[in-house]
């Protein structure tokens, strides 16, 4: 592993487990891709790397965490359980660690609550068993909206550690991650910096950014981070990768996360989520 400056700092979930304020996204790399890519964001100083049954690349994170030299208590694992497994979701991580070459993950999610099956309370059931199995650190869920979210918690007792969703400042979901603050969850964000949708460009973020002399994507980053979000952002490129996670040292004022917090727009939402692996 190459010489590393800082890790970043932990945020405590409501189970005890910590979890790195910044992690790495991998869809839609494959196996081989994304291998090289997490060695890449290991030593960069990335402890958090991102995947999921329906990225088709599990095997090749599990590869770059058994080949980075790091002790596996260093790396946090998150993947997650489609559909399919939403009635038996035990057997849904226990493939997901078949693939990994892991034995235990960190955090498993539920990829989305997929209503029209109606399974996702007993998916939930599921993933409470496998971590009282310790298949499974921690638990959550992606995708869910607060009624989801209550109706899980009614049925068990059990509220979701993590809800991943798309959040930034296009799409800012203060309600939700309001909801969220109120229940112990952390709220992880997928497409943090709009996936190529022009938020990178906004005459806005460049006025921020130049403001603190950094580049645009680590000032929405930032935006993220200084309001307790956890970004995934995705890429491949050493220098994005470094970029990136040197967001951890960028300090917004208030009146700068509320003017990006402005560009929210109530029609904007990235609909097509395979586009995107979510």
């Amino acid at each position: 592993m190459g010489r590393m400056t800082h890790l970043a700092p932990l945020l405590t979930l409501s189970g005890g487990t910590t979890i790195p304020a910044i992690g790495a996204g991998t869809w839609p790399l494959n196996d081989r891709e994304v291998a090289s890519m997490c060695l890449t964001a290991f030593e960069v100083g990335y402890r958090l790397i991102d995947t999921a049954e329906n990225y088709g690349n599990e095997t090749g994170v599990g590869k770059a965490v058994r080949d980075s030299g790091l002790s596996r208590d260093e790396v946090f694992v998150t993947t997650k359980i489609n559909r399919r497994w939403h009635a038996d979701a035990v057997a849904g991580v226990e493939g997901n660690l078949v693939r990994l070459g892991l034995d235990h993950v960190d955090l498993v999610l539920i990829h989305w609550p997929n209503p029209d099956q109606d399974l996702y309370v007993r998916a939930w059931e599921g993933l409470i068993t496998a971590r009282e199995r310790g298949l499974v650190r921690a638990i959550g869920t992606s995708n869910f909206k607060p009624a989801h979210l209550e109706r899980i918690v009614a049925a068990t007792g059990v509220a979701s550690e993590v809800n991943q969703i798309q959040c930034n400042p296009f799409t800012d979901r203060a309600d939700e991650r309001a909801y969220h603050a109120a229940h112990g969850i952390v709220t992880e964000s997928w497409a943090p910096l709009a996936a190529g949708n022009g938020l990178v460009g906004n005459p806005v973020v460049h006025r921020v950014a130049a403001a603190h002399g950094v580049t645009p994507a680590q000032a929405v980053l930032a935006w993220h981070i200084h309001q307790g979000m956890l970004p995934i952002p995705k890429s491949s490129d050493r220098g994005r990768l470094t970029e990136n996670f040197a967001a951890l040292d960028v300090r917004l004022e208030d009146a700068e996360l509320a003017a990006l917090s402005a560009l929210t727009n109530p029609d904007y939402e990235l609909a097509d989520s395979d586009r995107f692996g979510h």
